[in-house]
């Protein structure tokens, strides 16, 4: 079952007259777009489309008057930056970057032509933008999360699995250097709910498999995992790894739930893509990233896959259950 309300941003406007002023008189306007995952993955083509539909709703006509060049695939620094370089070939008027990496690497190309970002954690801490309510420079868009949803993960994965006893924090603190701050309010959290805490840094597919044999060492292990360019592409090994010592994990991203983990709660990254177009519409009309301030989401979707509960020997509560937005049988 499956509720999900989408929070309609700016007031925006009916896209009869959207589509009205949406000609550009013949000028062909171009964005290059990043996306960090595979090209394959349904997620990612889900969240492609919801950024094209937006788009033109509010009068481009996408694949005329309006030129979209993606890149797949940028979880690494070096991919990255060639598929910067490559978009900058294009000449775009603007460029979209859907995570830390590739908004670092866009932001290392280009401080003079426009960026909208989208499921960034944390971009004043990072250094991405001056402030959430003055942006300033070229950089605007939408944080993904704040630190403080550490303690929320661990409060609901204790919730959703009750016998819960010891938890580690899997993260790559090169490709997510919030994470260490994320990882404190776990800690936090840990304390008051007599949970034993472990930070688990993990830099490459073997350090995966040593966090997991070391949780099992004793009954009651579970895991929760950051989001960040390494873990999501290495997200398959974990949540197979996950299930197969029987862990219960906790993940950001709905697309982690319904591929096996346990639980999932984060902001709706579909939902995310779509706002960001309306501020890529924005600028394309001639605001200035500068004045736009960054968004922060206003809502956020629990996830229960219920099988992979049935398959941990886990009864999630009934009251959590009627909580949460959707739950995967």
């Amino acid at each position: 079952m499956r509720r999900r309300q989408f929070i309609m941003l700016l007031g925006g406007a009916a896209a009869g007259p959207l589509a009205a002023r949406g000609q550009q008189q013949g000028r062909v306007r171009r964005i290059g777009v990043l996306i960090q995952l595979a090209e394959s993955d349904p997620e990612g083509q889900a969240r492609l489309a919801a950024f094209r539909n937006e788009l033109q709703m509010r009068g481009w006509r996408v694949g005329d008057d309006l030129q979209i060049g993606v890149r797949w695939a940028t979880s690494n620094d070096e991919r990255a930056r060639v598929a910067v370089a490559e978009l900058l070939k294009l000449n775009p008027d603007l460029i979209f970057a859907n995570s830390s990496v590739s908004l670092r690497a866009a932001q290392q190309a280009t401080r003079t032509l426009p960026i909208v970002f989208t499921t960034v954690i944390d971009p004043v801490g990072q250094g991405f933008v001056a402030s959430l309510a003055h942006p300033g420079g070229n950089t605007t868009g939408f944080s993904y999360l704040e630190p403080s949803v550490g303690g929320k993960w661990l409060d609901l994965l204790k919730q959703t699995a009750p016998r819960v006893t010891h938890v580690a924090f899997m993260f790559n603190p090169q490709r997510g250097p919030y994470s260490e701050g994320m990882s404190k309010f776990a800690a936090e959290a840990a304390q008051q709910l007599s949970v034993q805490y472990t930070a688990a840094p993990v830099y490459e597919a073997a350090d995966i498999a040593s966090v997991m044999t070391t949780l099992v060492r004793e009954p009651g292990g579970g895991l929760i995992v950051s989001p960040d360019a390494f873990t999501v592409t290495h997200g398959t090994g974990i949540i197979d790894l996950a299930l197969r010592n029987a862990l219960p994990s906790i993940f950001a991203e709905r697309n982690f739930a319904a591929a096996g983990g346990l639980v999932s709660y984060g902001a709706d990254y579909v939902e995310h893509y779509r706002q960001a177009a309306i501020y890529v519409d924005r600028i394309l009309r001639g605001e200035k990233p500068a004045d736009l301030p960054v968004q922060q989401p206003a809502k956020f979707d629990l996830v229960i896959n219920l099988k992979t509960a049935k398959a941990l020997g886990i009864t999630v509560p009934q009251a959590l259950l009627v909580a949460a937005d959707e739950v995967i049988e």
